[in-house]
């Protein structure tokens, strides 16, 4: 006879979110735990009055204390991950090509599977697990990258902050195949390499490609400013687009190193490249005081709100950083800026930016609103998933 699942058994009107197929359960709603469900365990998640919501993963040391894998009854097990993965690569397969050989093919809770991130760079697929219901199904979810995806290698990039506060511990590795380094892939005709073991994220930013494309639609003949540059991926879209120049500004030296060495990959680009090292925000107040001006400014920076406590600090931090990218805007200049912090949403990021055009006295207006590509998805039902917002605005 089969063990009785674990069951969280909601409090009092606090059934609501997952009615309207929200896949979080905070610990404030759940008024008892019957059985001893551990950590990544599958339990059912029922209303007061007994009815069945979802089967989710538990997550004892987390303020969410659950994760829904389905809304509807099913036998949560290697196979329904395996199949989740399969639909998830599927989904994709129309977005893979000889001029793009790398994208997100699974995103977390927008592909059913919470906490996991998987991302393709030719055929190394890199795994981000940072769930405790993610970590349960590890080798079932690498297997199924492998078979689905035709991965020659699986690394594991689970290293990101938000892993202790499931009570797991960071780990980065190879989980299947080999790795010979570094991966590489093309986006848009261009070949990048990328550092799948220690550089931020799983190594690159997939989610810009199409904003990458609307910078290099937008660069003929511009001199081009490349603000937190990272490995160049902007820079050289511009360079692609016909920009006479591009400076790229990055803290870190390795990333500059790899940026120089994706230049390097494809040597049809045409342009000057300049690359430099330091402090955007002291950069910057250096170029004003230099009286260096451009015709595009491109700021993606780290993420300074990663919730909403932090969202006064980053309002601050954004709106120095766009002030100074429009003081160094010429008339009729394009600025590509842009937040990946869940704490800031987008009406507070355009109000930032309106500020910051305010204080700089730049007459300037929003001609294009930007966002993650498509291969990120993002379920209507977790508005969460939407992290990404960007403006492309002209200064008049």
């Amino acid at each position: 006879m089969a063990a009785a699942v674990p069951v969280l058994r909601l409090g009092p009107g606090r059934d609501k979110s997952l009615r309207h197929r929200h896949p979080w359960i905070f610990s404030g709603a759940v008024a008892r735990v019957e059985g001893a469900p551990g950590a990544g365990s599958t339990v059912e998640v029922r209303a007061q009055d007994g009815s069945l919501l979802a089967l989710a993963a538990y997550s004892p040391d987390s303020q969410i204390r659950a994760r829904v894998w389905s809304f509807e009854p099913a036998r949560i097990d290697a196979a329904f991950v395996a199949g989740r993965v399969r639909d998830a690569v599927a989904l994709r397969a129309g977005m893979l090509d000889e001029r793009h050989t790398g994208c997100r093919l699974v995103h977390g809770e927008s592909d059913g599977l919470p906490g996991v991130v998987a991302d393709r760079y030719g055929d190394v697929v890199v795994l981000q697990l940072s769930s405790a219901g993610a970590e349960a199904w590890r080798d079932a979810i690498a297997d199924a990258l492998v078979e689905h995806a035709g991965a020659r290698c699986v690394v594991e990039r689970s290293d990101a902050d938000v892993r202790a506060l499931e009570g797991l511990a960071p780990r980065t590795g190879v989980l299947r195949g080999e790795l010979s380094e570094p991966a590489a892939f093309v986006e848009d005709g261009l070949t990048y390499a990328v550092d799948v073991l220690r550089g931020q994220k799983t190594g690159f930013y997939l989610d810009q490609r199409d904003n990458r494309r609307r910078v290099r639609d937008r660069s003929r003949g511009a001199e081009v400013l490349n603000a937190f540059c990272y490995t160049g991926a902007f820079s050289l879209a511009a360079l692609a687009g016909g920009a006479r120049s591009v400076l790229s500004i990055d803290s870190s030296a390795d990333a500059l190193a790899l940026a120089r060495a994706n230049l390097a990959r494809n040597p049809a680009l045409a342009g000057h490249a300049e690359w430099q090292e330091g402090d955007v925000f002291a950069e910057l107040r250096r170029l004003r005081e230099a009286g260096r001006a451009f015709d595009v400014v491109v700021l993606d920076p780290p993420k300074f709100a990663p919730t909403a406590k932090h969202a006064p600090n980053a309002a601050r931090a954004y709106k120095d950083v766009n002030l100074w990218a429009l003081k160094l805007l010429r008339p009729g200049g394009l600025l590509a800026t842009f937040s990946c912090s869940g704490g800031v949403t987008a009406e507070l990021f355009q109000k930032i930016v309106a500020g910051a055009a305010l204080d700089a006295r730049a007459d300037a207006a929003i001609v294009g609103r930007m966002t993650a590509s498509a291969d990120h998805q993002v379920a209507l039902s977790f508005p969460e998933g939407d992290y990404l917002k960007g403006l492309l605005v002209r200064k008049r």
